[in-house]
C-alpha cells in the first residue's frame, strides 16, 4: 500500500492583529523532508497524526511518502502567496508520488488566507483532483475547526480530537488510519455527514457535561456502519457562513438512522452551552475570592482572552494591573509577550531596576500598557515548554522574570500560550510559595497545572478572546447562532 501525509496546521483568528506569513510557519513543528521514501527522517514522527500515520505505515509495512508539515501559532489569515506556496509544496508532491492508495492529512480546520475563507476545503479538493475518485482521503482535524460542506464533499472520512485539552491527537489519527486501511481493502465504504450546531463558544471536555456529551459520542462509534464521531466545537473568532460548532459523522453511504444519530448528538451539545461559559469569572470578583479563602494555595488564574493559541496578542494588562493596584503580594505571571521589555531586561541585567513600559502594544484588546519600576530578577534564552500531548518542545525565546511591586511576571520574546510550569520554574520562580499564578492560556494549561492547584478559576477580561461576542465585529454569519441569538436553537 502506498501512503501519502501531509500537514499544515493554522487556527485563524480574522479578528487579530498579527500577521501571518511563510515565516510564521518555520518553528519546532515545521518538517520538510529532504526525500520521500519508507523511512522519513525521525523528526517527521514528532508532529500530531502526521507521525501518528508515518508510525503506523512503518509497522505495518506500507510505503509513506512523507510531505511537507507546517504548523503556525493563531493569528491573523495568511498571506495569500505565502499559503498558496506552502499548499503547492504538498501537491507537488501528491504528484511525484502518484500513485498513491490513501491519502492522509493533518489539518487544522480553520485555517484562513487572503482569498481564502476555507484553506482545508481547498487543500482537500486540489488533492481529490491529483487522486480522482476513489482514492481515500482521511483528513484529521483540531476540535476548533469550523468544519465545511467542501471538506465533508471533497474527503472520505473527517475525524477530529475529542478532548480539549487536546491529549487524543495520536488515538484519533489511529481510528483514522484504521478507517481509511479498511476502505483501501474494500471492507467498507465512507460517507461525511455534517449537522450543525448553531453556537459559538469555547467548551472543555473537562466538566461534566461535556464528559457526558463525549461518553455519548463514544457510544455512537459503537454502533453498526458507523466508523467515527466527531464534535467539532468550531472556533468563534472568524467570520463566514461556515462558523460554529457541527457534529461529524463518518458512516457507510445511506446508512438512514445517521441523520437522526447526528441530530441527537447536536441537541445534546448545545445543551451543554453555558457549561464551560459559565466559569469566567472577572478579576475582581476572583481577587476577592482568594483574599476570603483560607487555603494557602497557590490559586491558578487563566487569562483565558489573553492566549496566544487562539490568535491574541499574549500582551494584556488588564489583570496584572489589578494584581499592582490592589497590593497583591506572592503572585506570580506568565507570559507577557513584549520582546522590547526582554531586551532592555537583558540589557539592564539580573539585580537591577529599569523604568519600564510592559504590555499593552498589540491594540486595544491588549489594554493601556504599565508603566513603573521593574527589578530584574532572573534571565534565560533556552526555556522550553512541553505540549499537553507530550512529546513536542516549544522554546519560549529570550526571557526574564521581573519583580513590579508584589508580582512576578515572565515576559518572553516568542509569542506562546503557556502549557507547561517550567516556563516560570526554570526562572527560579517557587510555585509552591505563590499565592496567585496566572498563566495566559484557555484550556491547555490544564493538564499540568490542575495537579498543583488550590482552585483553578477562569478569568474573562476585555482581551481578544472574549466570549462576551459582538455582533457588530460579525458581518457573514448564519443567524441565528447563540449567544449572540437568544432564540438560537438546533433543528
Amino acid at each position: 500500500m502506498n501512503i501519502f501525509v501531509a500537514g499544515m496546521m493554522m487556527e485563524t483568528n480574522a479578528f487579530s492583529a498579527i500577521p501571518c506569513t511563510r515565516d510564521s510557519f518555520v518553528n519546532p513543528m515545521y518538517y520538510r523532508p529532504e526525500r520521500t521514501g519508507p523511512d522519513p527522517e525521525p523528526a517527521a514522527y514528532e508532529q500530531f497524526g502526521y507521525r501518528t500515520f508515518l508510525r503506523l505505515a512503518r509497522e505495518r509495512g506500507y510505503t509513506a511518502h512523507a510531505s511537507l508539515h507546517a504548523f503556525a501559532e493563531p493569528a491573523a489569515p495568511c498571506r495569500q502567496e505565502d499559503y498558496e506556496g506552502l499548499r503547492d509544496e504538498i501537491l507537488a508532491d501528491l504528484r511525484a508520488a502518484m500513485p498513491v492508495d490513501m491519502v492522509l492529512l493533518m489539518l487544522h480546520g480553520a485555517q484562513m488566507a487572503h482569498g481564502y475563507d476555507d484553506c482545508e476545503g481547498d487543500v482537500i479538493e486540489k488533492v481529490r483532483e491529483i487522486v480522482g475518485p476513489d482514492v481515500f482521503i482521511g483528513v484529521e482535524l483540531d476540535l476548533h475547526g469550523n468544519v465545511t460542506a467542501r471538506m465533508a464533499e471533497a474527503s472520505n472520512a473527517l475525524v477530529a480530537c475529542l478532548l480539549y485539552p487536546h491529549t487524543d491527537f495520536d488515538e484519533r489519527g489511529e481510528q483514522l488510519f484504521d478507517i481509511g486501511e479498511r476502505f483501501v481493502r474494500g471492507e467498507i465504504r465512507t460517507r461525511n455527514h455534517i449537522r450543525r450546531v448553531p453556537m459559538l463558544g469555547l467548551f472543555y471536555t473537562t466538566l461534566p457535561q461535556m464528559e457526558a456529551v463525549n461518553a455519548a459520542v463514544l457510544a455512537a462509534e459503537r454502533q453498526d456502519g458507523v466508523h467515527a464521531v466527531s464534535l467539532m466545537h468550531g472556533f468563534p473568532w472568524a467570520d463566514h457562513p461556515e462558523v460554529g460548532a457541527a457534529v461529524v459523522v463518518v458512516a457507510e453511504p445511506g446508512q438512514a438512522d445517521v441523520p437522526g444519530l447526528a441530530r441527537d448528538l447536536g441537541r445534546r451539545f448545545f445543551a451543554a452551552r453555558e457549561e464551560t461559559r459559565s466559569l469566567r469569572k472577572p478579576i475582581d470578583t476572583i481577587l476577592d475570592e482568594i483574599a476570603a479563602s483560607p487555603a494557602a494555595g497557590p490559586f491558578v488564574i487563566a487569562d483565558v482572552a489573553d492566549n496566544a493559541g487562539g490568535g491574541a496578542g499574549a500582551d494584556s494588562t488588564f489583570i496584572l494591573r489589578r494584581l499592582i493596584e490592589r497590593g497583591v503580594e506572592d503572585a506570580a505571571l506568565a507570559m507577557i509577550w513584549d520582546p522590547v521589555a526582554v531586551d532592555f531586561a537583558h540589557q539592564a541585567g539580573v539585580g537591577n531596576r529599569l523604568n519600564l513600559r510592559l504590555g499593552g502594544k498589540t491594540g486595544p484588546f491588549a489594554g493601556l500598557p504599565v508603566d513603573g519600576e521593574a527589578t530584574v530578577i532572573a534571565l534565560a534564552d533556552d526555556i522550553e515548554q512541553e505540549d499537553p500531548a507530550g512529546g513536542l518542545m516549544f522554546g519560549i525565546g529570550r526571557a526574564a522574570l521581573l519583580r513590579i511591586g508584589g508580582v512576578q511576571v515572565v515576559v518572553n520574546s516568542v509569542r506562546q500560550q503557556v502549557y507547561d510550569p517550567v516556563c516560570l520554574t526554570a526562572l527560579g520562580v517557587d510555585l509552591s510559595a505563590a499565592r496567585v499564578i496566572v498563566v495566559k492560556s484557555t484550556q491547555h494549561f490544564y493538564e499540568r497545572f490542575a495537579p498543583l492547584a488550590a482552585k483553578i478559576y477562569y478569568c474573562e477580561t476585555p482581551g481578544s478572546l472574549t466570549l462576551d461576542l459582538d455582533p457588530a465585529r460579525y458581518k457573514r454569519l448564519q443567524r441565528p447562532i447563540w449567544p449572540i441569538d437568544a432564540d438560537a436553537a438546533p433543528d
